[in-house]
């Protein structure tokens, strides 16, 4: 009986999807809700995600504007964007909050592209841990006399191919995004 890759396969898919996320909160000089999504701001004693009091659009390519439904929270949302390592003064008129994106210093592109790098390796090794896991498995199957060594050895290939797929999509996606990074 050969293993059964599905499972490790839905697994290396959210591993990538988890890091196409988090990529999303990098700040390339371009604006982009994402990076608001890790910052919170209290209402009514709960934190809470800024895009769930306010409503957030995109006037041109380097300013977003935040529209709280309340505009009691303005200040609080203020205090929350300078808060965070953003690195964005946030403009607040009275009605709306403005963002304004610089374009990046070569310095910081630089930098951006070693987070990027950074959190492509963390996704990589997600992706050998599962195949790890399958192997485990196979291995424990194989020990159970539930699979032959030939199918062992074949369940294993086949992992490493699923392996070596997401491995790839990693990069691609890593090269893309540096690509935005330093071309911003």
């Amino acid at each position: 009986m050969k293993l059964n890759t599905k499972e490790f396969e839905e697994r290396m898919n959210k591993a990538v999807l988890s890091f196409e996320h988090e990529l999303a909160t990098v700040r390339a000089g371009r604006a982009n809700p994402a990076v608001l999504d890790k910052v919170t701001v209290d209402y009514y004693g709960s934190p809470t995600a800024i895009n769930g009091v306010a409503s957030i659009s995109m006037p041109d390519a380097r300013t977003m504007t935040i529209s709280p439904w309340d505009s009691s929270l303005l200040k609080g949302i203020e205090k929350a964007i300078l808060a965070s390592d953003l690195g964005i003064v946030p403009q607040n008129d009275g009605k709306v909050i403005r963002l304004s994106f610089p374009a990046p210093t070569e310095e910081r592109r630089r930098e951006l592209t070693k987070q990027v790098q950074k959190q492509a390796e963390e996704a990589k090794v997600a992706i050998r841990n599962i195949r790890r896991d399958a192997n485990d498995k196979c291995k424990d199957m194989k020990k159970k006399a539930e699979m032959t060594e030939d199918e062992q050895k074949a369940s294993e290939k086949s992992v490493q191919e699923l392996t070596d797929k997401y491995i790839k999509k990693i990069d691609s996606i890593a090269s893309d995004k540096e690509k935005e990074i330093m071309t911003v």
